[in-house]
């Protein structure tokens, strides 16, 4: 998810012992490149991340989570597991702008 849209920024923070969690949509996919191949380490979650609500949400959609975020081979081997916390801190452009567009017509109240 994060490979195909360039403006969601990562929390990056140095990981804890949380487990991260992924929803329906994103399970089985790898958390840093979102392929569907071999995955093989967990992903952990900062403790800001972890206790504020999102151990038991979606690193990527902030959804509710059913099963633990993993890493696939490929970013464990290039040692993207290491770069920090894979949590996804902001809903990029494109969400807050559907949501003033559809707000500037009155569609939500």
């Amino acid at each position: 998810m994060a490979r195909h849209q360039a403006d969601l920024v990562r929390c990056a923070r140095l990981p804890g012992v949380t487990a991260g969690r992924v929803c329906a949509a994103h399970d089985g996919r790898c958390v840093a490149c979102d392929s569907m191949v071999r995955p093989v380490a967990l992903a952990r979650v900062c403790d800001g991340c972890g206790q504020r609500g999102g151990g038991e949400r979606c690193v990527v959609c902030r959804a509710g989570g059913v099963a633990d975020a993993c890493y696939c081979k490929g970013c464990v081997q290039m040692e993207k597991d290491r770069d920090g916390c894979p949590a996804v801190v902001n809903v990029g452009e494109a969400g807050t702008d559907a949501f003033y567009e559809r707000n500037k017509y009155g569609l939500i109240k």
